[in-house]
């Protein structure tokens, strides 16, 4: 089973800390309580009971969609636990994407937040599938309607008899379908058994010194793989505390660092940046984090020089969905003797290689397709048969998408995603190349490229460039900065100024809406 889901899992005010795992020690925290290790095994153990009354049996799904909160976890544990899937959903989505992530996935309970509420309303009609909606903590303000749960969370599963854990449960049965972007447009569901969480958590382990007594702020949302499996299921695993951010707030974030003496956390570079920007940065009492994780993309250099010079040590990884996440991670005492922009070696139960002609080849410096293969590596996608077929090559590799190389030590760099390379003039263009250029200009705060189409050389690059607060960009002076570092291939040859850059949840950026805006010019 999944290793939160057995014995001894477990509201109180933060004990001394403890150098052993405890059923007394905090083990969940949110803005509004705690759970210690025992609380949060009887309270699984009874929504378990709720959700068993109400039909989940083995294999059903159990859905979540609000923001990360102590009841998402609960949810997932009890779901787990009964043998049942849980799919925790986006709650930023629109109600026609919600209604068909719903059907796709075939849920038949649907736990929702107060703040999710309205984009429940807007999902009208759920798919017959939803034979139960729940609501935690409804808004008592809305008028009750055919869409608001005829139970509240508490009342309706989070009380009355609990249900013993399913013993039959094993390494390879499903446990999470997370949804990631699909190759027709359509999300599609990543299967990751209780075995992948499993072996991740135990490649995440060994890369990182986690203890029992170190408290993980969680800024990452629970429906994606590094909220979920990557900070929450191995600081439980060792016995240590979550604290679950609703949504990234700078401020409130810097907060919680000097209040709670948080130890680590997970982020995307747009966060960190955000972080040292943020004018409560040189206040913030930065002495107690000691892991500090990042992913997405390489962070600009200055942004790492600034966490670099509070004593606080960032290390890059890499993965994906599929992989549960963690693929790369740089090691702490090799950051020092590498470049920042290096997402380090392959975690310790992971095998990795780069697609070649001839097959399967060792990674090196001719940049390529990585392939990855381990036990934290999912079965396929949900009811996706053709698509997990095609997501491997024989000797069971998945292919990643991403063009990655290495350096003579197995340190690796990515390069970037096979399909965000453009080709001009016959050449390969890997825009992340470019943006790591472009970032190093003073007045620039973010920056993506895309290719489009060109009469005369195939395909030519624009660059959406976010100017940093204050500074002025000239797009004319940027190409100029950009000829004297790069091939002239390489120089885009459109620079637009924005605002803002799209991200998703995730903080990624919207490619396939720049590259929709780039057309349309």
């Amino acid at each position: 089973m999944s290793p939160i889901t057995g014995p001894g899992l477990g509201l109180g005010t933060w004990p001394a800390r403890r150098a052993r795992i405890s059923p007394d020690a905090p083990a969940l925290v949110d803005r509004r309580r705690s759970l210690t290790y025992a609380e949060l095994a009887h309270r699984v153990a009874q929504v378990a009971g709720g959700l068993a009354r109400n039909g989940v049996r083995r294999g059903d799904r159990v859905a979540y969609l609000g923001v990360s909160a102590v009841e998402v976890l609960e949810t997932c544990f009890a779901a787990w636990s009964l043998g049942a899937i849980a799919v925790p959903l986006n709650h930023r989505l629109a109600g026609r994407e919600l209604r068909y992530l719903l059907e796709d996935c075939g849920a038949c309970v649907l736990v929702h937040s107060a703040d999710a509420a309205e984009l429940v309303a807007d999902a009208a009609p759920l798919p017959p599938s939803v034979r139960r909606l729940v609501a935690v903590r409804p808004d008592p303000s809305r008028p009750t309607g055919a869409l608001v749960a005829d139970t509240e969370f508490e009342t309706g599963l989070a009380t009355g008899p609990p249900a013993a854990a399913d013993g039959d449960t094993g390494l390879d049965d499903p446990a999470v379908l997370l949804y990631t972007s699909g190759t027709t447009g359509r999300p599609r569901a990543a299967i990751l058994t209780h075995g992948n969480l499993t072996w991740n958590t135990v490649n995440q382990l060994a890369h990182i010194d986690l203890l029992s007594t170190d408290r993980t702020l969680c800024v990452s949302p629970l429906f994606h793989c590094v909220g979920l499996s990557q900070v929450t299921l191995p600081a439980l695993f060792k016995g240590a505390s979550v604290e679950l951010v609703e949504r990234f707030d700078p401020a409130r974030v810097l907060g919680r660092i000097t209040d709670a003496g948080i130890t680590g956390f997970a982020a995307v570079p747009t966060m960190l940046q955000m972080l040292c920007e943020h004018p409560d940065w040189d206040a913030t009492d930065l002495s107690s984090l000691r892991t500090v994780v990042y992913g997405g993309s390489p962070v600009q250099e200055r942004v790492a020089r600034a966490w670099l010079d509070r004593g606080v040590h960032l290390q890059q990884g890499y993965g994906m969905t599929e992989a549960s996440p963690g693929v790369y991670m740089a090691t702490r005492d090799g950051t020092a003797a590498h470049p920042p922009t290096s997402i380090g070696v392959p975690h310790f139960f992971t095998d990795v290689a780069i697609l070649r002609a001839g097959g399967p080849a060792p990674v090196d410096a001719e940049p390529g397709e990585l392939l990855v293969r381990g036990p934290h590596v999912g079965p396929g996608y949900w009811e996706r048969p053709e698509e997990t077929i095609g997501s491997r090559v024989e000797g069971g590799w998945f292919r990643t998408g991403d063009v990655v190389r290495a350096d003579p030590d197995g340190w690796a760099f990515a390069v970037d995603r096979v399909k965000d390379m453009y080709i001009s003039g016959g050449e390969n263009v890997y825009p992340a190349e470019v943006e790591a250029v472009v970032l190093g200009h003073a007045a620039v705060a973010d920056c993506a490229v895309v290719g489009i189409a060109d009469e005369r050389w195939g395909e030519v690059g624009v660059a959406y460039v976010q100017p940093r607060a204050g500074a002025v960009v000239d797009p004319d002076e940027l190409r100029g900065y950009l000829a004297a570092r790069l091939a002239g291939y390489k120089v885009p040859a459109y620079v637009e100024l924005v605002d803002e850059l799209p991200r998703n949840a995730t903080g990624k950026i919207r490619r396939v809406e720049l590259q929709e805006r780039a057309a349309a010019r």
